[in-house]
């Protein structure tokens, strides 16, 4: 009886405990969530004083997040207003760090990321797609080894939104290099208080990163702080203090004077010695006053400033749009004279549309001569009719590119580089637009796709001869595990038409992904694939490959059976009659046909010559304000261009995704915003 009587007890302590943790936890979890459409998002009611942009800090998400979910925002925010803050992976850590029924490891990761560092040694980084440990290295001018000595698992690999520690940069350098340290924007961090935190104008702030809006200013964003001074050390501005002297009145304390100052006692203290005999009338005291009070900060003057973020500036057009295209024309290694032969001659052909349309235009052409010996250059570009262009579009190697790029940043001339893929140029010159996407840009961009199209198919990765696309195959996977979507793996073997079996589904789609993307595989696994649907013809199979796949001409037959899906950064549709109308001008105008290239080279210039022609058209010489809004009717590339950083230039994101049905026709979509 007393054992049961204890028993019972100990049920209604734990009980009792259970409870308080529940009320603890809904403690911790302020707002009410609700769904609207399928999407989450936290009601939000509008305090005294609020606007959208110190709602958009506190919650994580950017302005245009907040508009959209909130369109009658757009008139301005009466207090009380109810508010939808769409959750996001950022805001609902944040939510999930104050509750007291965290999983350790989701506190680690918390910790982890928003712990204090001192960013006069080190500052954070979140990785954002398309981003490499090396292409990081070039962007912040430090070493990979210096990477992964303060981030050892980085050497395994590093995902979207994973967060670097990285050296702060100190040297102040001697030619050319222009001298930035960096800043990682922390929580109730300000465009006002960053700049007063290294006394700089907020000018200042937004000139080293032209990329900064109200948009990008963000918690956990890097922006770039020019810097004098290698060994400076720097205070947040928030505890940045000036000393003042206090007089001591009669009957006063030691506590009200830190009440009137705001100080702690500790250290006003440690300040003054002498306190250790007592306060005295009449002593004066050193006060460490915080400078945000002494200076009078008011929320109108933080408004002011930040107002800076949101500014653009109107179209600055000119009369004349002078254009340069520089090219190595006379260098016949691999023939690659031939090549950009035919990339000039596309250009001109959107030269001449443009200026049917009523352009007026002009275009420099200049041969720059060969590889790393930039003479050529660097003396064509001392002319006073190079410093005058809007334009400049040209260099294949890397030192003409980095030749290029200084010139474009001392005279404050867009740039466009055509061909390289892996230039670090781009990341620290904010006047750059590099037309060829990175690779690992393509393979996030892919990944994503793959998953958003094929979540609800049946997924079978085949692996056998090169095995040459592991890297995004297993960026995939990582996705497909991310998303609860179950695949298969399975080995091209003599018995695959069997073992295969096994693994199919007649109820869902059959997607198929070898990996490899060579034409031999392609063709075993067709074949395969064949023997199986003779065997039972309800099997629905579906191929998913690659860009070198469009140049397999002997298997489109065989795309089109399988109903096949490639992703690309370029494509061709030569059934499309834009597509046939420039190949005939072409052969009209130059009196041959195109060069049997994989991408083109007449179309690749007659493509990037229409989006910025139209785009220096339209917008003038700052069009990088509008580059969003600049839409072209390609033929060949997709053009997306985004910022890496906010100090970095624009590189181009843009991916089809292609589908040859089984009605024979081939369908182009752009897949890339």
């Amino acid at each position: 009886m007393i054992d049961s009587l204890r028993f019972s007890k100990l049920l209604a302590i734990v009980v009792l405990f259970l409870l308080g943790i529940q009320s603890l936890n809904s403690q911790g979890m302020p707002y009410e969530t609700v769904t609207v459409d399928g999407k989450s998002y936290y009601k939000y009611k509008v305090q005294p004083g609020e606007g959208l942009y110190s709602i958009s800090r506190t919650f994580s998400v950017t302005v245009a997040d907040l508009l959209r979910s909130n369109p009658n925002a757009n008139q301005g925010l009466q207090n009380g207003q109810e508010l939808l803050i769409p959750i996001t992976n950022e805001n609902l850590q944040s939510q999930f760090s104050t509750s007291e029924n965290n999983s350790v490891g989701s506190v680690a990761q918390s910790i982890d990321q928003t712990s204090p560092i001192d960013q006069n040694k080190n500052f954070r980084h979140t990785v954002v797609k398309g981003e490499t440990v090396f292409s990081i290295s070039q962007m912040y001018n430090t070493t990979v080894d210096e990477i992964y000595r303060l981030n050892p698992d980085a050497r395994e690999s590093i995902s979207i939104g994973q967060v670097l520690i990285l050296p702060q940069r100190r040297v102040i350098s001697e030619v050319k290099e222009e001298n930035y340290r960096y800043h990682t924007i922390l929580p109730k961090e300000t465009l006002y208080s960053v700049s007063r935190t290294y006394s700089l104008r907020p000018e200042d702030v937004i000139t080293a990163n032209p990329g900064l809006t109200v948009e990008t200013f963000q918690i956990g964003r890097t922006i770039r702080i020019p810097f004098f001074e290698s060994y400076e050390v720097v205070i947040p501005y928030e505890a940045q203090t000036s000393d003042i002297i206090h007089k001591v009145s009669r009957g006063e304390t030691l506590y009200s004077i830190s009440r009137q100052y705001n100080v702690p006692v500790g250290e006003i203290e440690a300040k003054n010695p002498m306190l250790a005999g007592g306060l005295k009338t009449n002593m004066e005291l050193i006060i460490p006053v915080k400078k945000s009070s002494l200076e009078g900060t008011t929320q109108r003057l933080e408004n002011e400033v930040n107002r800076l973020l949101v500014q653009r500036k109107g179209p600055q057009r000119v009369d004349i749009i002078k254009v340069g295209l520089l090219l190595p024309f006379l260098d016949e290694a691999g023939g690659a004279h031939i090549r950009l032969q035919e990339y000039y001659e596309g250009f001109l052909l959107a030269v001449e549309e443009l200026k049917n349309r009523g352009t007026d235009l002009e275009l420099y052409v200049f041969e720059i001569g060969k590889g790393s010996d930039t003479k050529k250059l660097e003396s064509l570009l001392q002319t006073l009719e190079m410093q005058s262009l809007n334009l400049i579009i040209g260099g294949v190697s890397d030192a003409q590119i980095r030749t290029l790029s200084d010139f474009s940043k001392a005279n404050n001339i867009k740039y466009v580089v055509p061909f390289s893929q892996s230039n670090g140029e781009v990341l620290n010159n904010g006047n750059i637009f590099q037309v060829n996407p990175l690779q690992k840009s393509i393979n996030d961009n892919a990944s994503e796709l793959f998953v958003e199209t094929f979540r609800n198919a049946n997924i079978i990765f085949v692996s056998g001869g090169q095995n040459d696309k592991m890297e995004l195959l297993s960026q995939i996977q990582i996705n497909l595990r991310n998303n609860n979507i179950r695949y298969e793996t399975i080995s091209i073997t003599s018995t695959l038409e069997t073992s295969i079996l096994a693994l199919l589904s007649k109820t869902k789609e059959n997607i198929i992904i070898p990996t490899s993307g060579d034409s031999n595989t392609l063709r075993r696994v067709i074949d395969e694939l064949k023997k199986v649907q003779e065997t039972d013809s309800e099997y629905v199979f579906r191929l998913f490959g690659y860009p070198e796949w469009q140049t397999y001409s002997n298997l489109i037959r065989e795309y089109h059976h399988f109903g096949t899906y490639i992703y690309s950064p370029f494509f061709v549709d030569n059934n499309n009659p834009a597509t046939k109308a420039f190949t005939e001008r072409f052969h009209k105008w130059y009196g041959r046909n195109l060069l049997d290239t994989n991408p083109g080279y007449g179309m690749w210039g007659y493509d990037t010559g229409m989006f910025f022609l139209t785009a220096l058209d339209r917008y003038g010489v700052n069009f990088e304000q509008q580059v969003d809004n600049v839409r072209v009717n390609t033929l060949q590339f997709p053009f997306n261009f985004k910022r890496l950083n906010n100090w970095g230039g624009f590189i181009n994101s843009g991916i089809y995704l292609i589908n040859y049905d089984t009605n024979g026709r081939i369908v182009k979509m752009d897949k890339s915003r």
